[in-house]
């Protein structure tokens, strides 16, 4: 069975000791072992990184984006051949792992503007002869750790721009799906990337824990739960490190009693049960302003809901595929025992679904829940699976209250024909990304992606601007040269532009 290594210093690398399966979810079978870095391992990759960051620092920006140009032509021509290796791991379909990937290369697009997004400032004469500008400079060694559900468009929200920016990075991807984050990283290698300053370490809490107390490694990005960010964001900053960590969602869409219902109902097929729901950005809670809109909403979801096409992710023409491990699959049943329990009414059970030649696989079908209340866990708790939940208001003003008070405020999205209804709610909704008729707010690559509340420790969004600034730091220089060589007095003074 094959061992997915390491990559060090442009080098594979099978650590010594501990390892861990790697599952095909489509049938429970075991695909491969994945090396788990030991304290040891972790501290080869900062090594490697360090000496490799005096060069490319002073590598000019423009040489760095030419590897970016070369890596987006390497991924495009790869395309297929990534897709599959994330299916065969994760479970989502071949169109839906296409769709991470380009979303992903969106992201290196904008990291080939490295010599336009580095640009400082600049202001001759603020004082006689003086002149002053800032210069915009990487941190040095820094890390990303992505979680299981992108292991594709995640890691390339992170060090493409943070290696545009000079810095070395080190990548701890999820070791449930880690095949095409590994050979992603071996093709930036081929594009020319410098050995070092791109490393990949596998493995768990031990790997984590080794990056965050390394003091050598200056900044750290995390996406995934919010109890992992909350702790990430906690240890890392008590150590003096700058740290982004993205947690978890509860999205919500709102349905006005004058939306188009039929586009309504086909983005939120779409925004629940794509990718079997493990999307932060899913849309989890359909809250309906109206009985009448509410009943009709459940009148068009429940017959496609029962013809969503679920199987096999590597199979072609499908919906949904399996979710990523067996955990996942019995957390999600889990959750929809405790609805029903609470008193939730259970329109569309996905409990006990079976594919045909995959009856180990770990599915669970599209399920819907009507008459929903904030009380209830599956309201409350981010379920990370194909479950939708419905919750009747009375009011926009009652909807927005709803989604104001949960603690999550990652993305959230309203369905309308008033222009007044939508300007309302992007402006009073406490959510980091909000969509008007789009179902999925996720920003482009030349925005920044970011929640509000408990779905975002630190002050800066990932990638775009924010990912700018996360991984640089500003340095602001005041320069004389006197036009002769003259003696002037002291000036004890606060010195000013006068």
């Amino acid at each position: 069975m094959s061992l997915i290594p390491h990559l060090i210093d442009g080098v594979r690398t099978a650590s010594q000791g501990r390892s861990a399966d790697v599952f095909n979810p489509s049938t429970g079978s075991v695909s491969g072992q994945v090396a788990l870095a030991d304290r040891a391992t972790v501290q080869l990759a900062i090594d490697a990184a360090r000496a490799a960051f005096p060069a490319w620092r002073n590598t000019p920006p423009v040489k760095r984006a030419q590897v970016m140009f070369r890596f987006k032509q390497l991924l495009e021509q790869h395309e297929a051949e990534i897709a599959a290796l994330i299916s065969a791991e994760h479970g989502k379909t071949l169109e839906d792992a296409a769709g991470e990937l380009r979303r992903g290369i969106e992201n290196v697009e904008f990291a080939c503007a490295a010599p336009e997004i580095l640009k400082g400032e600049y202001n001759r004469n603020v004082g006689p002869n003086i002149d002053a500008w800032s210069d915009f400079q990487p941190l040095g060694v820094v890390a990303g750790i992505t979680p299981f559900n992108f292991p594709a468009m995640v890691p390339l929200w992170m060090y493409p721009l943070a290696i545009v920016c000079g810095n070395c990075f080190i990548l701890k991807p999820s070791e449930r799906d880690p095949s095409s984050t590994l050979f992603i990283a071996e093709l930036l290698h081929q594009a020319g990337l410098p050995n070092g300053v791109l490393n990949v370490v596998h493995g768990d809490k031990e790997a984590v824990d080794a990056l965050i107390e390394a003091p050598e490694v200056k900044a750290l990005s995390f996406v995934g739960s919010t109890p992992i960010a909350e702790y990430i964001y906690a240890e890392g900053c008590k150590r003096g490190k700058r740290v982004q960590a993205l947690g978890g969602a509860k999205n919500h869409a709102v349905l006005m009693p004058d939306a188009d219902l039929d586009n309504a109902v086909s983005a939120l097929m779409g925004a629940a049960y794509g990718s079997c729901g493990e999307r932060c950005m899913a849309i989890s809670v359909a809250v309906c302003v109206g009985d009448q809109v509410a009943d009709a909403l459940i009148d068009k979801l429940v017959p496609q809901i029962k013809s969503l096409k679920i199987g096999a992710g590597t199979s072609c023409g499908l919906d949904m595929g399996p979710l990523v491990t067996a955990a996942a699959r019995d957390r999600v049943v889990g959750y929809i025992d405790d609805g029903v329990a609470a008193g939730a009414e259970l329109v569309v059970d996905g409990r006990g679904f079976r594919v045909a030649g995959h009856e180990d696989g770990y599915f669970v079908g599209g399920t819907l829940f009507d008459r929903v209340t904030a009380d209830m866990r599956i309201y409350q708790e981010e379920i990370f699976g194909p479950v939708l939940c419905v919750v009747r208001v009375n009011s926009l003003e009652e909807a927005m209250a709803l989604i104001n008070d949960h603690e999550y405020g990652n993305g959230t999205c309203i369905f309308t024909r008033d222009g007044e209804a939508a300007r309302l709610f992007c402006d009073e909704i406490e959510v980091g990304m909000v969509g008007v008729n789009v179902p999925l707010p996720v920003p482009v690559a030349y925005h920044s992606f970011g929640g509000w509340k408990r779905s975002l420790f630190g002050d800066l969004h990932a990638y775009g601007p924010d990912g700018v600034r996360f991984y640089t730091r500003r340095k602001a220089i005041t320069q004389r040269w006197p036009q002769r060589a003259t003696h002037e007095a002291a000036q004890f003074a606060f010195p000013s532009n006068g």
